[in-house]
């Protein structure tokens, strides 16, 4: 990654795409008991064969500009145990601390592992340029008790031969942290390969250190630990009083056993999808301080007994938007310092005893629905330098005692039902660095008193209503700010004049102006030499983009959003957009050419809704890192090139709505084991599908729809046990109904409409019916084929999906990935009221059968009426006999009814007459015979409802009904009117 460091304690850089943004940052505890150690001027004189391993470990190391050691100390002829960083004792060295020096070198020298009496070894914050950690040599340092080989820049495993080091009290491998905060500012890592450490057993590694008081692993990769992860502490760390694991790609719950280590007094487990419920146990570790669980995907109430323990000052959960809980009634000896549950579900009221925290330093609240007004105590916590509120259900103006709190350095307004002006009085807290006022009800102008902070560094205004129009160079007056978001409020964004005095254009890396009514590219980027993030989507910016843009980025951004504005003519071809870009979206514009080359860096690439025509041959060779690549609705030709399966990292790849021809590459699905959605809807293509796929298939939605494939249903399918949508409507596929299909636990969208499909629908009279159970089928299409033969009645109740809700299921069918919390919405093209519709996001309400237009006969089953979740049912143009069933009544979801052209007969169920949501309604060309139902929503359908059935009668065919002799009786009883 080519983000320039000037220290490995730089602050955080903040990126936004669509509001998203990136920080590298760098955590560990600052109290740090086993890392104050210092060298002690030497009293003994070193062993030779000491002073020999240090001077070839030294001559290893090179000094930089930015490095604060020389090792210039380190001279043959002189007593080692006096040099920089060197402690002895009885002449063998016992210390190297070298920590934080920022010297470099090209790996790990083996003298060091000569040194075998070192107790404590730190090379933290040193360089070794991604070369790999030693194999072997750890395992000499049989004394060690403190090793410190984090922010080093070394990949690989955790060497075995740590393991053995049973005297270990302090274990420190963290690494730099490189995280996505999306548009609720939620953090996630930046995509694969940001782990440069790998520990894929950590209870290997724990298990011989009985003796370890601290573990720092930030940005190791745990991964393939699994829930195995956490009993590993308690069975092998009983001395263990810091845990500190953030960023480690965790996927799994915390178990409550961890809190049989009686000795934890801090645990962070930040920016991970640890899930599942918070342990009620961790309320019963006596000396916990320090709980911070921010960034992950905890669910459920927050054990409210843990606020009871004395010793905690730190409680972080924020971010966490299903854990719920509430505020209790806070003591005054509390010795609180921190506590965030911002952006959580917790609720009830905010008791005026919160300022009994006379300790703290950062407040983050947060009320989902207990509508209320923030309480003025908190305005007595004078020593706040965080403030953090976020929850609808907190509501009206920013409160007036946010004047008090002047040592406020971090003040955020996110997510909430606070309205009206943000008032003057912000002008005066004059240590604001960070300001986020974003996604509540602010309005007005942009307040101008903001210019009276020149300490802020930060302003994320984005989702509001503020209106007006204002110059951007106005902010670039304020000399130390370096990030401004203004996207999607009602603002009009216009350039301004450039002045070479400005102090902070020059550090500017984040510039978001998205749905800021801008026409013309500000040509204040050009003068912006630092910018990493640019966001300027939704706008109305035409023409082409300058070549000085173009030469300024490819070195500098990482993150850039110019998509939904009319950008036009061609990007130089073969060119690489960038070579250190992350994320690149260029959508809906009106570029042409052969798509360009993203860089190497670049993860997610959105080139659809275009003019591009082709695709470079040698495009996939280019794409080392990329997770996402959408390229739909452009006008691209010829054939999908066979690099693309050299993107192993893919992700998704979305070609649809183009004119690509050819083959599909096997490649494509039979050796992409990580490839999770592929959609080639709409194009050319032809020949067969591929039919060896493997074991580890990813597959979640296919789509193949609309071309010229042939042949049969690649059986293999049936590996790919994650699918949940499979399209192949209108293609020349032959084959018959697939049973086998039902093996895939997962599927709930099978469309094989417009194909040439024969035999029975469902599985064989004779064979055995738990072969086709498709238990969560939700979107069933085989219309326009050739199927014959009789729908079975016991065969629909197998659709268990169309009977009973799934809870906890999301109401759009969509994937969420890892980067930037990215969604991709699945689509379905199919017939829906009488129209051919393609959803562009498939609801889970939206629950179809659709057999119309094939040859079936006998019975409509009466079973279809268990299936209470359909919205819509199409059975045309078959040769289906017998009556309609009373019990379609039962369906009261339903929206769509189409059973014409089929040899129905007898009476309308009156049934039919209580589906209120029904609007389409086609019964036409039957024998249906009878009066219409009577009921003033069967009066809202037309006659062609009920065309070619000349039995019917009623005011829909303008036929009148004969009366029956009942009827007959019943009216020759009424009395006669009186006449005059």
């Amino acid at each position: 990654m080519a983000i320039s460091h000037t220290s490995h304690r730089q602050q955080l850089l903040l990126l936004c795409f669509l509001v998203h943004l990136i920080i590298p940052i760098q955590l560990c505890y600052s109290n740090n008991t086993y890392s104050n150690q210092t060298a002690t001027p030497a009293t003994i004189s070193c062993r030779p064969d000491q002073a020999s391993a240090l001077l070839r470990l030294g001559h290893s190391f090179s000094s930089t500009n930015d490095s604060s050691c020389t090792l210039a100390s380190w001279r043959a002829g002189t007593n080692c145990c006096g040099w920089e960083g060197v402690a002895c004792t009885d002449g063998r060295v016992t210390t190297l601390d070298l920590g934080g020096c920022g010297l470099e070198s090209a790996g790990f020298h083996p003298a060091l592992f000569n040194l075998t009496s070192l107790r404590y070894l730190d090379l933290s914050e040193n360089s070794f340029n991604e070369s790999e950690l030693p194999a072997v040599g750890f395992e000499r340092l049989t004394e060690l008790t403190h090793l410190n080989l984090s922010y080093s820049d070394f990949i690989g495993t955790i060497p075995d031969g740590i393991r053995r080091l049973n005297k270990l009290v302090y274990l420190d491998f963290s690494n730099w942290i490189y995280l996505v905060e999306g548009d609720n500012d939620y953090f996630l890592p930046l995509g694969e390969g940001r782990w440069p450490v790998i520990e894929p057993d950590i209870g290997s590694l724990v298990a011989n250190l009985s003796n370890l008081k601290e573990l720092h692993l930030g940005t190791v990769d745990l991964s393939g630990n699994g829930a195995a992860w956490c009993s590993a502490f308690a069975n092998s760390t009983p001395q263990l009083q810091v845990l500190s694991l953030p960023n480690t790609n965790l996927n799994a719950p915390i178990c409550g056993s961890l809190s049989r280590v009686l000795s934890l007094t801090k645990v962070n487990l930040k920016y991970n999808k640890v899930h599942g419920q918070i342990p009620e146990s961790f309320a019963d570790l006596p000396s916990l301080s320090v709980l911070r669980l921010a960034y992950n995907l905890l669910e459920g109430p927050f054990p409210m007994r843990i606020f009871q323990n004395k010793n905690l000052t730190a409680v972080d959960i924020s971010y966490n938007f299903k854990v719920s809980g509430f505020l209790p009634n806070f003591s005054s000896d509390s010795i609180m310092t921190e506590l965030l549950c911002s952006n959580t579900n917790f609720s009830g009221p905010i008791l005026r005893s919160i300022s009994n925290l006379k300790s703290l330093k950062s407040l983050g609240i947060a009320s989902t629905n207990y509508h209320q007004e923030l309480p003025f105590s908190i305005g007595e916590l004078r020593s706040l330098t965080t403030l953090q509120v976020s929850g609808a259900g907190i509501v009206g103006e920013m409160p007036s005692w946010v004047a008090n709190l002047t040592n406020l350095e971090n003040l955020q307004f996110s997510n909430c039902g606070v309205s009206g002006q943000v008032p003057p009085f912000i002008g005066n807290l004059k240590k604001l660095s960070t300001l986020k006022f974003y996604a509540c009800n602010f309005s007005g102008q942009v307040p101008p008193h903001l210019f009276n902070l020149t300490n802020l560094g930060v302003i994320n205004f984005h989702s509001n209503s503020f209106i007006g129009t204002i110059e951007l160079s106005s902010f670039f007056k304020l000399p130390n700010l370096y990030r401004l978001n203004l996207s999607n409020n009602k603002l009009s964004v216009v350039d301004g004049k450039y002045n070479s005095s400005w102090e902070s254009i020059d550090n500017f890396d984040t510039l978001c102006l998205a749905s800021c009514n801008i026409s013309k590219l500000p040509d204040i980027l050009r003068y912006m030499h630092s910018i990493e993030v640019l966001d300027l989507s939704n706008n109305h910016i035409h023409g082409t983009v300058p070549q000085w843009a173009w030469d300024n980025w490819i070195d500098l951004l990482i993150l850039m959003n110019i998509s939904h504005n009319q950008f036009s003519s061609s990007i130089r071809y073969g060119s690489v957009i960038s070579a250190n870009m992350f994320v690149i979206d260029i959508s809906y514009n009106l570029f042409e050419g052969p798509i360009p080359i993203p860089g190497p860096q670049t993860q997610l690439f959105d080139c659809s809704n275009n003019q591009f025509s082709s695709i470079p041959f040698n495009f996939g060779s280019k794409l080392d890192s990329i997770s996402l690549l959408m390229a739909s609705e452009n006008k691209l030709s010829g054939e999908i090139p066979p690099s693309l399966c050299e993107a192993a990292g893919l992700n998704l790849l979305d070609f649809s709505n183009n004119g690509l021809s050819g083959s599909i590459p096997f490649c494509l699905m039979e050796d992409m084991s990580g490839l999770n959605v592929l959609n080639l809807r709409g194009n050319q293509l032809h020949g067969r599908l591929p039919d060896s796929l493997n074991q580890d298939c990813a597959f979640g939605a296919l789509d193949f729809s609309d071309n010229w494939i042939e042949g049969q249903l690649p059986r293999s399918l049936v590996a790919c046990q994650d699918l949940e949508v499979f399209d192949i409507g209108n293609n020349h596929i032959d084959d018959t109904f697939p049973c086998w299909m039902s093996k895939l636990p997962k599927l709930q969208v099978l469309v094989l409409k417009s194909n040439k499909f024969v035999g029975n629908v469902g599985p064989s009279i004779f064979g055995d019916k738990n072969s086709c159970e498709f238990v969560k089928l939700r979107i069933f299409d085989l219309s326009s084929n050739n199927f014959s033969g009789l729908l079975q009645n016991n065969w629909f109740r197998t659709m268990k999906s169309m009977m009973t809700k799934a809870v906890n299921e999301t109401l759009v069918m969509e994937n969420q990935y890892d980067l930037l919390g990215q969604t991709y919405q699945f689509t379905a093209a199919i017939t829906y009221k009488g129209s051919d519709v393609t959803f562009s996001k498939i609801l889970r309400t939206i629950v179809v059968i659709d057999v119309s237009d094939n040859e079936l006969y006998g019975a409509i089953p009466q079973s279809i009426g268990d299936l209470i979740l359909l919205s819509a049912v199409n059975m045309s143009h078959n040769s289906l006999t017998g009556l309609i069933p009373s019990q379609l009544g039962m369906l009261h979801q339903l929206e769509s009814l189409d059973l014409s052209s089929n040899y129905l007969s007898g009476e309308i169920p009156q049934a039919l007459a209580s589906l209120d949501f029904l609007s389409m309604l086609n019964l036409s060309y039957n024998k249906l015979e009878g009066r219409i139902p009577e009921s003033p929503h069967f009066l809202t359908f037309s006659n062609l409802s009920f065309l070619g059935n000349i039995g019917l009668c009623g005011l829909e065919v303008s036929k009148a009904c004969n009366m029956s002799p009942d009827m007959v009786l019943h009216q020759s009883n009424k009395p006669l009117p009186i006449t005059g």
